[in-house]
């Protein structure tokens, strides 16, 4: 039986040769086109080898298009935020700006002195374009950047503690996204785990205790996407450098969120400074430059400038080292915050900083543009920081409620998130939440014009 339905299907010149192919593909090498008519070919086959019946030959073309689309369309793609998480993971956490974006785009678009010193003409260092910048904004000796932060705090354990003990309270030995565990971390650099403490509570006589003649570094770790609350104790940073020091250990400090402006004049709780921890005695501070910094993504390192020539200098740092796009802008977000304007332009910051009203005023623009197209209403909601920080803490909102008429509220986002450009809200109590506080203004239109396009009218 499958010997004869395998003769049902059409050869691959055949199927190669069908007309709609071309017309649809037509941007597509002969040899690829070829190719993908026999990778869909040797699918169908297995298909009907496992029972399944043979593919008429239109179902066979309209399957070698959408291989072939798929090739030829770009799959990351923008997406308008409108679900109220400003740093929002899954989205691609902070989004740049402008002068960020304007330099990404003088440096990609040619040459560029990257590891050139112009004034010498002879060959220079990367890390010089941000050293400067992160010593301003930080307090810190000397600094450089790495891909991410896992990569940072990787380098810095196998570059100063390979061999040797890292002591870590119980209470932040902590797993953060996509599975990444401070322990693995400790095992994979080839540093030994030494927790003390408990969970809820841990004592500086707890690390005075555990410091030994094997110990290289004390490691603080910021609980940035979790909160422990109530029965809770640990020591203050100045204190942990004072028992380092006073030891002969390093202290390093992982911040994770990567803030540098003062998070409780929003009402929101406080978040650990980098300048703070600069000050307080660490002697190497690692953060992520795509969170609270508001930058592209990059792990950055700061602090004593013996410790971090020696990271600089360690093989792992060339596998981990920042690339030029990624380097150009994060400098210019750091420029930023040398001239104090953050809070107007870097977006992260732009969109914590708006006051509920400011927010309930574009969402009532939006609700009467898009008047008569289903049940709409502006509503108070909530939105948060996202991106593992400030866990639990949000701020006052308002939000674009959408009933549609004649269509689910899932069929309804679905179609949105579908549109060119897309858009993703939130589904809440079977109505769609648009929340203008994660939209920038520029987008208003392009959003209005997806939803007015989804709406029955």
């Amino acid at each position: 039986m499958p010997e004869a339905a395998f003769r049902r299907l059409p050869s691959v010149d055949r199927l190669a040769a069908d007309p709609r192919i071309a017309a649809q593909l037509g941007e597509l090498p002969r040899g690829l086109i070829v190719d993908l008519v026999r990778q869909e070919l040797a699918a169908a086959r297995s298909a009907v080898a496992a029972g399944a019946p043979v593919p008429d030959p239109n179902s066979l073309v309209e399957r070698v298009i959408r291989r072939g689309l798929g090739l030829l369309v770009l799959s990351l793609q923008p997406v308008i935020n409108a679900t109220g998480v400003v740093i929002h993971t899954n989205l691609g956490r902070a989004p740049l700006s402008r002068a960020a974006r304007a330099a990404i785009d003088r440096v990609a678009r040619g040459y560029s002195n990257l590891e050139f010193d112009l004034e010498t003409g002879e060959r220079g260092h990367r890390h010089a374009h941000l050293e400067g910048l992160l010593c301003q904004v930080t307090g810190a000796e000397a600094g450089f950047a790495v891909n991410n932060n896992a990569a940072a705090v990787l380098l810095g354990l196998m570059a100063l503690a390979q061999g040797r003990e890292v002591v870590v309270s119980r209470g932040q030995a902590v797993e953060i996204g996509g599975g990444f565990r401070i322990p693995d971390v400790l095992r994979q650099s080839g540093a030994r785990l030494v927790e003390v403490g408990t969970t809820n509570r841990t004592y500086l006589r707890d690390y005075e205790a555990a410091i030994g003649p094997e110990t290289a570094a004390v490691l603080r770790v910021h609980r940035s996407n979790f909160r422990i609350i109530g029965f809770t104790a640990e020591p203050e940073l100045r204190e942990l450098a004072g028992l380092a020091h006073s030891r002969g250990v390093w202290l390093l400090d992982d911040l994770g969120s990567g803030c540098l402006i003062d998070t409780t004049q929003f009402g929101l709780l406080k978040e650990p400074l980098v300048q703070e921890s600069v000050a307080a005695g660490a002697d190497l501070v690692f953060f992520s430059a795509d969170k609270l910094l508001g930058g592209p993504q990059a792990g950055v390192i700061v602090g004593r400038r013996e410790l971090v020539e020696r990271l600089r200098r360690h093989p792992l740092a060339r596998a981990v080292r920042i690339d030029k796009l990624c380097l150009a802008g994060l400098a210019a977000t750091l420029t930023h915050y040398l001239k104090g304007e953050a809070l107007t332009e870097v977006p992260v910051w732009w969109m914590i900083a708006r006051p509920a009203e400011e927010v309930r005023f574009r969402a009532e623009a939006w609700a009467g543009k898009v008047t008569g197209l289903g049940m709409v209403e502006v509503v108070p909601t909530e939105s948060a920081v996202g991106g593992g920080s400030l866990p639990g803490e949000t701020l006052p909102s308002f939000a674009l409620a959408v009933r549609p008429r004649d269509e689910d509220v899932v069929g309804l986002a679905r179609r949105l998130r579908l549109a060119h450009p897309a858009v993703v809200g939130r589904v809440e109590a079977n109505r769609l939440l648009l929340d203008p506080r994660t939209v920038l203004p520029e987008d208003d239109e392009a959003l209005l014009g997806v939803l007015r396009a989804a709406l029955p009218g």
